[in-house]
């Protein structure tokens, strides 16, 4: 196989649970629709992934509703930064060695204007249950007049993909090289989170540990 499609696929998350876990922690993705100028319109949305879609709600009118209506190809994006890698972290001088960890879902589907009132409160209820996980709200029904009141799109994907660069790419000296490194420039607080994405551990007595290889 040729060298540059293995390292392709070694930033590729094959799982497709973990991409629908990724979609579901993170709290906004961006549509893309094209425009009557023949313009991609990118907006920041709420959104949940169920049944095989995205949903997300919106005012019942807009640009974005008239350009999914004229033209319902659409994309859709998530990405979380981890953490930026400045360039002194693997040469002295040489800027252009700087670097990011990331995890980023990329999609390309078909996007429509739900009218099913089921589907709808459905969708409704999704997004209550993804933001507001501590519950103390009534679930919506299709007989409410608020479910009318709204727009929901949805996104049927037909391709998606996600990548990350979390230090799997790494072996694992470089990789606790790494995580010293992230503690020295970030603070200890800050870098927690990173190391843990990294499947480095801090022990009590302050020795980095390799707990797992972050596999997704």
């Amino acid at each position: 196989m040729n060298r540059s499609v293995q390292l392709v696929k070694k930033y590729e998350i094959q799982s497709k649970q973990k991409i629908i876990d990724f979609l579901n922690s993170q709290p906004a993705g961006r549509v893309a629709s094209i425009d009557k100028d023949g313009f991609p319109q990118v907006i920041p949305m709420n959104f949940v992934y169920f049944n095989n879609a995205i949903y997300m709600h919106s005012h019942p009118f807009g640009e974005k509703l008239d350009n999914i209506r004229r033209n319902p190809n659409v994309g859709f994006e998530v990405d979380k930064h981890i953490c930026f890698l400045p360039s002194y972290y693997f040469h002295p001088t040489d800027a252009s060695q700087a670097d990011t960890l990331y995890i980023s879902v990329v999609i390309k589907g078909r996007g429509e204007i739900v009218e099913d009132s089921e589907e709808k409160a459905s969708a409704l209820n999704g997004l209550m249950e993804k933001y507001q996980k501590e519950g103390r709200y009534e679930a919506l029904d299709a007989e409410m007049p608020v479910v009318e009141e709204v727009a929901i799109i949805k996104v049927t994907p037909s391709d998606m993909r996600g990548k990350y660069k979390v230090g799997q790419h790494w072996a694992r000296p470089y990789r606790l090289k790494m995580a010293k490194n992230i503690i020295e420039r970030e603070g200890l607080e800050k870098a927690r989170p990173v190391l843990a994405i990294m499947g480095v551990e801090i022990a009590a007595n302050d020795i980095l540990e390799i707990k797992k290889d972050p596999v997704m």
